[in-house]
């Protein structure tokens, strides 16, 4: 199908603006949604402006927010053919480093912002047969001392597969992406030997890009160099 729509959350920066790059390269139109406005307006004038690109602030863990985003994207463009569930933020290890306000937020975005998404697209996923993909993590995988990001990610690994097995039989594909360290504003020290969000844009486009009687469940990618 030509020009099909690929919804992101969480995509000023980071992984979700490196794949919606990398998805309007493939012919995408793209709908991106973030709290921050600024980066997100002008990523989409760089992809295309509003004939190919949508930007509008989007508080994922705010239910009005989500569902305005997905009525703008049918009203613009009559349909959605990818959702990426992108949206999070992590902390400290640690249980006493964070403040309870950050652990809430945390919380709310990675974990119920990410349920809000598919809540929200799920009926224009349904209709076009389209594909859900959700950010996961290695600490989604396995559990790391004093973090509470790490539970928030086991979450995400659970609302992946639940919605694998609600969309059974409609033809929605679903996909969990499970990136290690990521070069990102996500750490506020760099690390030096990390993926880029180049690298995890690629493995989504990987995804995406199967046949549609082929749904690749989970991803999970490392650094080469990454230990845990």
């Amino acid at each position: 199908m030509a020009d099909p729509v690929f919804l992101i959350t969480g995509a000023s920066s980071g992984i979700g603006a490196a794949t919606a790059r990398a998805a309007a390269e493939a012919g995408y139109r793209l709908v991106l949604g973030a709290r921050s406005v600024e980066p997100l307006n002008e990523l989409a004038a760089d992809l295309g402006g509003d004939e190919r690109a949508l930007a509008r602030r989007c508080d994922v863990t705010e239910w009005d927010d989500q569902q305005a985003l997905v009525a703008e994207t049918r009203e613009r463009f009559g349909r959605i053919d990818v959702v990426f569930a992108n949206a999070g933020f992590g902390g400290r290890r640690g249980f006493q480093r964070e403040s309870v306000d950050h652990w809430r937020a945390m919380v709310l975005t990675n974990v119920y912002g990410a349920a809000l998404t598919i809540r929200a697209t799920q009926e224009a996923l349904t209709e076009s047969k389209g594909h859900l993909l959700l950010t996961g993590s290695v600490a989604g995988r396995r559990a790391l001392a004093g973090s509470l990001y790490s539970a928030t990610k086991f979450a995400v690994t659970a609302l992946g597969e639940g919605a694998r097995q609600e969309f059974n039989g409609t033809g929605v594909r679903v996909t969990l992406i499970e990136p290690g360290m990521v070069d990102t504003p996500f750490f506020e020290n760099r690390p030096a030997t990390a993926l880029r969000a180049e690298d995890v844009a690629r493995a989504v486009m990987f995804a995406v890009s199967q046949p549609p009687e082929v749904d690749v469940n989970e991803i999970l990618l490392r650094s080469v160099d990454q230990e845990g």
